[in-house]
């Protein structure tokens, strides 16, 4: 893990505190189909200043909400690209999201156009902040969507 002026990044999981039982597995095994790596690197910033966190993360964010059933991947995807969008301030949450959308299996357009519709409800310049996020990864990942 490596300290970038007073921000860590390149976390792992080292440190966390997991917890028992099949909602723990199944909430990593969510988070890690969603998030890929960068599951692992959320659990390892939060080990030390709030492992407990982490855990309500994987437990009750992704063992129980983002296991139940009624949407899919895709669509739990852009709900949270939108309520992340829509509320502001949450660039870090947006990103991660983002790569998890991408991940499993949302089409670059498809993303562009869910922000583009918190324009209407959120206002623009929210929008315009989480565009700034989704360019961002898309250029991290080489998917920019108009090329």
């Amino acid at each position: 893990m490596t300290e970038t002026a007073g921000t860590r990044t390149g976390g792992d999981a080292g440190g966390y505190i997991p917890g028992d039982g099949e909602r723990h597995k199944r909430g990593m095994d969510r988070m890690r189909q969603v998030l890929g790596p960068k599951a692992d690197t959320v659990l390892g910033d939060l080990a030390d200043v709030a492992p407990e966190l982490g855990r309500f993360i994987v437990e009750f964010a992704y063992g129980e909400v983002h296991s139940s059933p009624g949407l899919d991947h895709r669509q739990r995807s852009l709900v949270a690209i939108s309520v992340l969008s829509g509320i502001g301030g949450c660039e870090p949450a947006l990103e991660l999201h983002v790569h998890g959308a991408l991940n499993v299996g949302l089409d670059p357009s498809e993303i562009v156009e869910t922000v583009m519709q918190c324009a209407v409800y959120a206002g623009f310049p929210r929008a315009l902040c989480a565009m700034a996020v989704v360019r961002q990864v898309f250029e991290e990942r080489g998917v920019l969507p108009r090329e």
